[in-house]
């Protein structure tokens, strides 16, 4: 046999020779170039052997010649097992879709259970997971990760304190824990209140102590304004001294805005790329050449492909390509003032306690230099200014 791959895939077949005339006729297959291979011969009238399927006509007038007879015994190569696949196609096919259909089932959303969440909220979650993509029949690998979907629904939903995300098998499990927990009471001493700045009071509310300061009064860092103390000389108790002293307070912000600025933004363009990863080499498999995009960015997520619990040696990887563009932001000057302003505004803002009250606002020094604005403002804020300041055994 010359090469016993090209006779498998080009089809064998044995045969079995029985007469009086198979040293002629084997002599004669040979002087007409047919091959054959692994002769055994069965006694003196009978011998086996081996040829190629295309040589099979060639055996009937030799064998006509030489008076033998020819059966043949067994056939295998390339040529009949494809009729066998062939006969077979539809079970075939039936089982490839099958393997098919289990794993596109594997893959999808079958469930979203949330826990630890009224049904005021756990409707508000179902809306956000609706809008993210995330709902029942969705195919789990055109989703973001649990991270992602963690971080986006934390931003998003303000009722949130933490919300735990867990995908098991083909459910998405939510854990909530809102922010409407109650507190536990916090245990305070006997303590008088004092100013923690300088202020002119506008409004008195105490619930605990004496109040020893007047509505108008001004009031220095650290002077008291309500007293843990009461009663007569000899008989003095000690109590937690609580309240809301509202004083008229002031401050000074100074900030500098450019009039022309350059910044990198998401003008909304993307494109996505679906790939197969086996064995760590990527075989692209949907969304093919590079976009059109100048400047972009690249976020990769790779998904297991599953197989019912199972996770096989095979992923999703899903690139999606932002387009970014360079915009320059020029002003104004009318423009950059206000900006300036709102600028101001936010930088107090984040230096107030949440139910202060802006009473007023005034510009106290505005100047253009260097393609900058500079602006100096006072604000008039009302806020609460009382802070606790425990009894001494001196007080």
């Amino acid at each position: 046999m010359k090469n016993q791959w090209i006779h498998i895939f080009s089809g064998t077949v044995k045969v079995k020779l029985t007469g009086k005339g198979i040293e002629r006729f084997l002599n004669q297959l040979t002087k007409n170039g047919v091959s054959i291979w692994n002769v055994r011969k069965h006694g003196s009238e009978a011998v086996t052997f081996y040829v190629n399927l295309q040589d099979v006509k060639k055996l009937r007038i030799p064998a006509r010649d030489s008076n033998c007879k020819i059966r043949f015994l067994e056939r295998a190569g390339g040529p009949f097992f494809l009729s066998k696949l062939w006969t077979n196609s539809g079970f075939f096919i039936g089982a490839c879709l099958f393997l098919g259909l289990i794993m596109l089932l594997s893959n999808m959303v079958w469930g979203i259970e949330i826990r630890g969440a009224n049904p005021a909220t756990e409707h508000h979650i179902r809306k956000e997971l609706d809008k993210m993509g995330i709902s029942v029949g969705k195919m789990q690998f055109s989703i973001d990760n649990v991270e992602s979907v963690q971080r986006e629904l934390t931003d998003k939903i303000g009722a949130l304190t933490w919300i735990g995300v867990e995908l098991k098998g083909t459910t998405y499990h939510f854990q909530v824990v809102e922010k409407s927990e109650p507190k536990k009471a916090e245990v305070i001493g006997p303590r008088h209140l004092i100013a923690k700045r300088k202020a002119a009071i506008v409004k008195i509310f105490v619930e605990k102590g004496e109040p020893v300061v007047k509505v108008n009064d001004y009031v220095l860092p650290g002077q008291l304004l309500v007293s843990g103390l009461y009663g007569n000389e000899d008989d003095m108790k000690t109590v937690a001294a609580s309240g809301e002293i509202l004083g008229e307070t002031w401050y000074s912000t100074k900030v500098e805005l450019p009039l022309k600025s350059t910044f990198q933004v998401f003008n909304g363009s993307e494109k996505r790329k679906y790939s197969l990863k086996i064995a760590g080499r990527t075989l692209p498999v949907w969304g093919f050449g590079d976009p059109d995009f100048k400047e972009y960015e690249t976020e990769v997520n790779d998904h297991p492909i599953k197989f019912f619990k199972w996770e096989l040696p095979l992923m999703v990887e899903k690139k999606t390509l932002r387009e970014r563009e360079e915009v320059t932001r020029i002003y104004s000057r009318e423009e950059a003032v206000e900006s300036a302003k709102e600028l101001a505004r936010k930088d107090i803002k984040n230096h107030l306690p949440e139910n202060a009250i802006i009473k007023g606002e005034k510009i106290l020094h505005q100047s253009i230099e260097n393609d900058k604005v500079k602006l100096t403002t006072h604000f008039t804020i009302i806020e609460d200014i009382a802070v606790g300041q425990p009894i001494s055994q001196g007080d």
